[in-house]
């Protein structure tokens, strides 16, 4: 009896996988996506990813004229705006609605790095720079969209983390605060929108495969780190509706480091 209840087990579980859609592919047909930092490594990535999968893709980065060089992005709608500035947020949100009407996913990529000392070293502008780039800009451009998702009673927000914002290495407390900060402030978000159809959540990247971290560490084994591609999958991922049962986490996305 027990041999045949195996056997019967194992006939149910191979039908579910046969059932099963294990595709990775996605569709963003009718959606218009907003991307900030589209002119970094890591947004251009999600631009081209996002436009292989049929969306809308809006830019938005300080780096503009940079942006636009990229052959990806010259596909989509670019718009220069300082992520820490709250007029050009509203400049950006008022240009992006007249001409779509609406966002339906935002892909948060801008941030920046800063470590190498310790506290007592550690001079208040680069604290600044970390909360205001890292932190202050997710604050800011989720309390505009919010309302635009709330009303559309649809949305996807992904922000960028990172793997020191649960455990720090020690030298990097600005960084490590303004990301832990990311995670609290995802988390607080979730919970003031899960009855609105609105999904955000966060990746914690650990060292990103980019040519400006291998010019920084030349002879680290960058076989281990994350590949651009690989996180853009990750947050195309959470970004589609395969992922609508996902709301405030914090997603580890390590590689092999």
């Amino acid at each position: 009896m027990l041999e045949k209840a195996r056997n019967h087990n194992q006939i149910i579980i191979e039908r579910r996988k046969n059932t099963l859609n294990l595709s990775m592919t996605y569709d963003f047909a009718n959606k218009i996506v907003l991307v900030t930092g589209a002119s970094g490594a890591l947004g251009g990535a999600l631009v081209k990813g996002f436009l292989s999968s049929n969306a809308t893709v809006i830019g938005a980065d300080l780096q503009i004229n940079a942006a636009q060089e990229k052959s990806e992005t010259n596909k989509i709608d670019m718009f220069k705006t300082d992520l820490t500035n709250e007029n050009d947020i509203e400049n950006l949100f008022s240009d992006v609605l007249k001409k779509f009407g609406r966002i339906d996913v935002l892909a948060n990529v801008v941030g920046g790095y800063i470590a190498g000392k310790d506290v007592s070293q550690l001079d208040t502008s680069d604290w600044d720079k970390m909360m205001n780039m890292n932190l202050k800009s997710a604050f800011l451009i989720s309390r505009k969209i919010l309302p635009v998702m709330k009303s559309a009673r649809y949305g996807k927000i992904i922000h960028i983390a990172a793997r020191p914002g649960l455990k720090s290495g020690g030298n990097d407390a600005a960084y490590s605060a303004s990301k832990a900060g990311v995670i609290r402030l995802t988390e607080s978000i979730s919970e003031e929108t899960k009855e609105h159809n609105i999904n955000i959540n966060c990746v914690m990247p650990s060292i990103l495969d980019t040519e400006a971290n291998r010019k920084e560490m030349p002879t680290a084994d960058f076989t281990r780190w994350v590949r651009l591609e690989d996180l853009a999958n990750v947050i195309l991922f959470l970004c589609s509706d395969k992922s609508k049962a996902i709301r405030g986490a914090a997603i580890p996305v390590y590689g092999l480091s």
